[in-house]
This record gives C-alpha cells, sequence and structure tokens, in this order.
C-alpha cells in the first residue's frame, strides 16, 4: 500500500443542538437624551413628554426613512434582551461532557481528478481503556466516490469514560490508477465531568438518612429532569422535600408537568435528602445502601444522564431483641404508683385502667415494645431498673419486686407485661436503665435509652404515642 498524496480526507463536524445568537445591544431610551428622572415628578411636565418626543424622533415604523437613524432607540422592551431570534451552528467541538450523546457528522470528500472505487470505511472510538467500534463498511464497501464527490454519515457514541477520547476514521481505497491505499485519520477531544455528586450517611436511632449534594460543572444551566435513588435489595428510600402550599389545580398540573430542578452553571448547587428503611426482616449482608440515577437536560434541551457507584452506609448490625417505649402516662402524680405496660413485636394503644376512676388513685401505663428480632428462640428473661444514676438520685424507680421474670421468647414471638414505677420529685424527670437480661446465656443488652416523663400534678405530658426510642 502507497504513502503517497491520499485523494480522500475526512471531514469531522459535532453535531449537537444549536445555541441562541445573543447580539449584545447599545439601545437607548429618547426620553434620556432629552429630560431627566426628575420629569416624572411634575405631572403637568410628565404629561407634555409623548408629544415631545413623538416630534423630535422618527416614526421607527415609517419605511420611507432610509437614514436608520432610529437604529439605535429601543422600540420595544425586548430590544434589550439581545436575542435575535436566529440559532448559531456548533463552530468547533467545544466542551463533551460525560453521560452525554457525541454524535458527529463525517464527511469523506474525493479532492483528486479521478474517481475512488471500493472504499471500506472505519470509524471508532479509543479511550484508554477500549476501542469502541461505530462504523464498518467492510461487507459492503462504497462503490465509489467520483471527483469533487463526496460520501456522508453520521455516527453516535455515549460517552461514559473521563479523560482523552480519539475519534479514528479509515478508508481503504483503489484510486484512479487501481493503487490500493489506506488513509487513517485522528481526532482527538477530552471528556470532562459535568457535575459532581457528595454524599453524606447520617444514622438516626434505627432511621438512616442520605444526603447528596450536586454540583454544576459545566458553562451552561443543567434542568435536573431526574435524581433517583434506587436502594439495594431489603433497602427502601423515600425523598424527602420542603412542603409547598398548592392548589388542587396546581398539584394536578405538577403531576403531569413535573417542573425540573435549575442548578446553575458555574458552580450551582442543590441537595437531595432520602429516607432508607430497612424493608424485611431478613439479615442485611454487607453495607451497600443503593445507588443515584441522574438525568438532565442543557438550556435547549441537549440530554445527559450518570449513574454513580454504589454508595456505602456503615455496616448494619441486627440485633437479637428491641426494646421500645410506646406511649408515656398523661398524668403521673408524685408517690402514686404507675405502671410501665411492655409489649413484644406490635404497637398497641393503652386505656385507662378503670375510666372514670379518682385520678389520684389511678395506675397509669407506660407502653413498651420488647421484640425477639432473630430466627430462634431466646430467653428466659430478667426486666430491672438499674438503681444507679450519673445524675445523682433516681427520681423514679420501682414500686415492689425489683426483677421482673419473663418467659422464653419463639422466633418472632411477642409478649407484654407491666413494670409498676413511682416518681419521687415534681417537673420533667428522666427514666434511665430499664435492662433486659437473657438468663440463658447471661448476655444483658443495651438498656432502654432514657426518655422524661413530667410530674407535676394533674400537668399533661405531650403524648408520646408510638415514638421509637430504640
Amino acid at each position: 500500500m502507497s504513502t503517497a498524496t491520499h485523494s480522500l480526507a475526512f471531514r469531522v463536524m459535532r453535531l449537537c443542538r444549536p445555541s441562541l445568537h445573543v447580539d449584545t445591544p447599545l439601545r437607548i431610551d429618547p426620553a434620556d437624551l432629552l429630560v431627566g428622572e426628575d420629569i416624572f415628578d411634575d405631572p403637568a411636565a410628565a404629561s407634555q413628554l409623548p408629544p415631545l418626543l413623538d416630534s423630535l424622533v422618527p416614526n421607527s415604523k415609517d419605511s420611507a426613512d432610509l437614514s436608520y437613524g432610529n437604529r439605535f432607540l429601543l422600540s420595544h422592551p425586548f430590544d434589550s434582551f439581545g436575542h435575535s431570534g436566529l440559532l448559531v451552528l456548533p463552530q468547533a467541538f467545544g466542551a463533551i461532557y460525560l453521560g452525554e450523546t457525541f454524535c458527529s457528522y463525517i464527511s469523506i470528500n474525493n479532492s483528486s481528478s479521478s474517481e475512488a472505487r471500493d472504499v471500506i470505511i472505519k470509524a471508532e472510538i479509543q479511550t484508554e481503556r477500549q476501542r469502541i467500534l461505530l462504523l464498518d463498511t467492510s461487507k459492503t464497501p462504497v462503490e465509489s466516490i467520483r471527483a469533487s464527490g463526496r460520501y456522508d454519515f453520521i455516527v453516535e457514541h455515549d460517552v461514559k469514560e473521563l479523560g482523552p477520547h480519539t475519534l479514528v476514521c479509515t478508508a481503504l481505497y483503489s484510486d484512479g490508477d487501481g493503487e490500493r491505499k489506506y488513509l487513517p485519520q485522528y481526532f482527538k477531544f477530552i471528556v470532562a465531568n459535568p457535575l459532581s455528586v457528595r454524599t453524606k450517611v447520617r444514622i438516626v436511632k434505627e432511621n438512616t438518612y442520605l444526603e447528596a449534594c450536586i454540583e454544576n460543572h459545566t458553562k451552561a444551566n443543567l434542568y435536573m429532569d431526574q435524581v433517583e435513588f434506587e436502594p439495594a435489595q431489603h433497602w427502601t428510600a423515600k425523598v424527602l422535600k420542603a412542603e409547598e402550599e398548592l392548589t388542587g389545580n396546581d398539584t394536578a398540573s405538577r403531576t403531569v408537568l413535573k417542573p425540573p430542578v435549575l442548578i446553575r452553571s458555574g458552580g450551582g448547587i442543590h441537595n437531595y435528602l432520602y429516607h432508607l428503611k430497612v424493608a424485611s426482616q431478613d439479615p442485611i449482608s454487607g453495607n451497600v445502601l443503593g445507588k443515584l440515577q441522574i438525568t438532565w437536560r442543557t438550556n435547549l434541551g441537549e440530554p445527559g444522564r450518570l449513574q454513580t457507584q454504589q454508595i456505602l452506609g456503615n455496616p448494619v448490625t441486627p440485633k437479637e431483641i428491641e426494646l421500645r417505649i410506646l406511649e408515656i402516662p398523661s398524668v403521673i402524680n408524685l408517690d402514686r404508683p404507675f405502671s410501665c405496660y411492655c409489649l413484644d413485636s406490635f404497637l398497641v394503644s393503652s386505656t385507662m385502667m378503670k375510666e372514670g376512676a379518682n385520678l389520684l388513685n389511678q395506675w397509669l401505663q407506660v407502653h413498651l415494645n420488647l421484640a425477639n428480632q432473630t430466627e430462634r428462640a431466646l430467653g428466659p428473661f430478667e426486666v430491672w431498673l438499674s438503681q444507679s444514676s450519673p445524675l445523682g438520685e433516681k427520681a423514679v424507680m420501682i414500686n415492689g419486686l425489683q426483677k421482673m421474670e419473663l418467659p422464653k421468647l419463639e422466633a418472632y414471638a411477642t409478649t407484654d407485661f407491666h413494670l409498676n414505677l413511682i416518681a419521687t420529685k415534681l417537673g420533667v424527670q428522666r427514666i434511665t436503665g430499664i435492662t433486659v437480661l437473657n438468663k440463658a446465656d447471661k448476655t444483658a443488652y443495651d438498656p432502654l435509652p432514657d426518655f422524661e416523663a413530667i410530674d407535676p400534678l394533674f400537668l399533661r405530658n405531650p403524648s408520646r404515642a408510638g415514638t421509637d426510642l430504640s
């Protein structure tokens, strides 16, 4: 094959959405040349301004005026925007970003005076890690490209790697003398990252929250169509948004036409918050939470799509048992016993032990929840209230037996029990140290987190029904 001058040559143009043509305006209002702003302070003078301007300024719509003396005047407020209504095709390759679709118009031109025959054309993208074939006419070669003629085609590639890329175009053909020639041409470009995603995982009691901060690194505004979190197995996710006061019609229209989220060019950011929950009682292996799916568009609708790597959280260590409070009595009276009612596995609602009874003599119930969360039987158990307190003398103590025996719990079984407590001080008091011990293997589980009770006579405490304090 010869390395002489080639008859054919490749020309490459990137295909993308056009941009708006902006003509920086230098327009003025005639009133600014003749009078000052203080003319509007005098109603009589302001009323004479329109006739004065009509007499001095030629009519912009007068087609007989060929001097264009009014070309710098603002005839309409939109004239100050600088938008001429024209679109501009891309003049260069421009910036190419990860997640976009690279689309190129390629033309192979015959600049010689003879015909090129049996042309085999190949186009491929080369990166640091792979080669992707975009076009290959080996099986169906171009029969001929006449003198001064051309052959055009379009290639597309979804950009999935950062860094340098090379578009390689090759042609194998026979020139006018029947000599077989090989033509390679290379077009290089860099793929940049359009945005960065910073995540932070926070665990609050049994709840896991994922915060995602998206920052725009491009020179154009990005309109986020979708930022969805795809949870891993055993997890569910819900996006948390600020409540918006919408009318019924607005709510219906926004359900159909969801407005995109604008992230401005040059460093604009937007934050997303997701609430993650464990979807099943099956044991969770690993600490993978899921990944984010992000889609966006630019000013004129150029689409882009990215997927993050798997987001990792703190390893989840399943608890064998769970003890939590469900409801605190609405009234606790000084030196009067009240009951702490515990239930295993489900939430229950409490009622007063005797309706209409004297409030001072009434036994009240604090509802707790104890659950065996394993696949094997556990127990029997022992429950007590620790008498030591880092804050000094305890204000809430057990009334009666200091330890309570609970029967053996089968896998995922439930049981309920009462703890009789008594308050010795007025005011807001902290109940601490409710502890469960597995008598079979002498395992002491973590105490129930501290919670507060209010003890002034007849003063009601805010309802704690359903509150998870584990």
